[in-house]
């Protein structure tokens, strides 16, 4: 027996020793992969001290002083890096290279920065708040359209973006949130205390989450009178919660690069095309955060005021999950007050056979249960031969659908929307189906490019991804319709 005993011993600690020397192993290798990879530049190792951040709210009071503070960081950066970065027609497709085709300073106005526009007599307040790496340009198309409809709308430049990718390695949700609080105030006044909504965006949409659960409270903030959420962020990849313990590695010598999730050329003018660790972690803590608050509250029976909810979603959406935004949100809140529009993939363009996930059953029993406390609109083929499109929609609480058919069709060669496509229309001159002419501007839409693998620096999703949306029309029209309905 002793023997036997000996045996499992030896065995357990082979084990042992095998299973950390695997693991040492694969870290050793990735470590080192880490290394080699792109080099860190100066858009990434430089600091802005000028960026708003919680410590600096006593003299950040207002969203006037988050703007003066703005143009310090302006300066920082053409101090800093546009100065020290060379020029020259190699380098015009480089964001930090002056008067290249991709420095957003060329542009007036320059839509890294917040901005404000303003209604003589407006119908109510419109907060923009832009996802994780981007600008206030993500929502520019939308909040342009919403002020000429009378609308005063402010697109906040959240704290770490529109400057340098470092800005991400430091900021926090908390600093994002409290920039969206000064945002509110200002339009509280501007407007005359009208009904205020909010615009969120990717990581925007959580952010607006929190706010109205913070404003619920009864803590002096003005509340929102509704909410308009865009490929929302409301729950994540699992694995964003590893993202603290790489960043905790980033502060070893030598392991600076674990700092970041991707480093990329920095091209495109208007959002990071490099990712931080601590970005992640960001997005995983504020969603985690509003996760449990809107559980509870839903457990107590307090969510009965919460502000009437709008949510617009791919069906295939690789950022965020489809299924939080209907589990962890809109299945909490009251009845008959929110919707759910998705947006379905091209059924007559790809077939279920070459999917690696098939949405058909999410969206039929979606559309199949009557149970349902919110409206479900699903933008879907008339049918499976034809492009054109339709809006079927189904009340809360009720099986019947109602078909409208809305005059667009998927464009030749597109099989479905994506996450980052939803807020852009397809003639947004960045992003958008074609060039527009006469343009001084790098044009990263429809990018027919072809050649062999692996030689040019920037991933094959700007290839393959879509950058707008063939229905814009529909997402804005509903959208002024929605905050038409809830306050003006």
């Amino acid at each position: 027996m002793r023997q036997v005993g000996r045996i499992l011993l030896r065995l357990t600690l082979y084990l042992t020793v095998a299973v950390l020397g695997f693991v040492l192993g694969v870290s050793a290798l990735y470590i080192y992969r880490v290394r080699i990879g792109s080099p860190l530049q100066i858009w990434h190792t430089e600091s802005l001290s000028a960026e708003f951040s919680l410590d600096k709210e006593e003299a950040i009071q207002t969203f006037d002083d988050y703007r003066h503070l703005e143009e310090q960081l302006l300066a920082q950066l053409d101090e800093r890096i546009y100065a020290r970065t060379q020029t020259g027609p190699e380098f015009t497709l480089a964001r930090y290279s002056t008067g290249s085709a991709a420095d957003p300073r060329r542009q007036k106005p320059n839509w890294n920065l917040s901005f404000e526009l303003p209604a003589a007599s407006p119908a109510g307040g419109v907060l923009l708040l832009h996802g994780m790496s981007d600008s206030p340009y993500s929502l520019r198309a939308l909040g342009e359209f919403l002020n000429r409809n009378n609308y005063w709308v402010v697109g906040l430049r959240l704290p770490g973006h529109g400057t340098l990718p470092s800005g991400l390695k430091s900021v926090t949700w908390e600093d994002m949130a409290a920039a969206s609080k000064l945002c509110m105030a200002h339009l509280a006044i501007k407007t005359g205390n009208k009904a205020i909504h909010i615009v969120g965006y990717s990581t925007g949409a959580p952010l607006a989450i929190e706010y109205a659960l913070g404003a619920m409270q009864g803590t002096g903030v003005p509340k929102p009178a509704s909410l308009v959420l865009i490929s929302p962020a409301i729950g994540i990849s699992p694995a964003a919660a590893l993202a603290r313990w790489k960043g905790a590695l980033a502060k070893l010598p030598g392991l600076e690069k674990f700092a970041w999730t991707s480093i990329q050329p920095e091209f495109d003018p208007y959002k990071y095309n490099s990712f931080t660790t601590n970005a992640g972690d960001q997005v995983h803590r504020l969603t985690s955060t509003v996760a449990r608050r809107i559980a509870a509250k839903a457990a107590s029976g307090s969510l009965s005021d919460f502000p009437p909810t709008l949510a617009f979603l791919s069906t295939v959406d690789a950022t965020v999950s489809v299924d939080a935004v209907i589990d962890n949100l809109l299945k909490h809140l009251p009845p008959h007050l929110n919707e759910l529009v998705l947006f379905d993939i091209n059924r007559s363009s790809v077939k279920s056979s070459v999917l690696v996930s098939n949405p058909g059953p999410l969206t039929t029993r979606l559309m199949d249960d009557g149970g349902l406390p919110f409206s479900v609109t699903l933008i879907t083929n008339q049918n499976p031969e034809s492009d054109m499109v339709v809006a079927r929609r189904k009340e809360s609480l009720t099986r019947e659908t109602l078909s409208v058919p809305l005059n667009v069709g998927w464009p030749p060669g597109t099989f479905s929307l994506s996450h980052i496509a939803l807020p852009f229309p397809p003639d947004d001159p960045l992003y958008g189906r074609h060039p527009p002419a006469n343009s001084n501007m790098i044009f990263l839409g429809t990018m027919a490019i072809q050649g062999e693998r692996g030689l040019l620096r920037f991933s094959s999703d700007w290839l393959v991804r879509l950058r707008h949306n063939p229905f814009y029309d529909f997402l804005e029209s509903r959208t002024l319709e929605w905050v038409s309905g809830a306050g003006g």
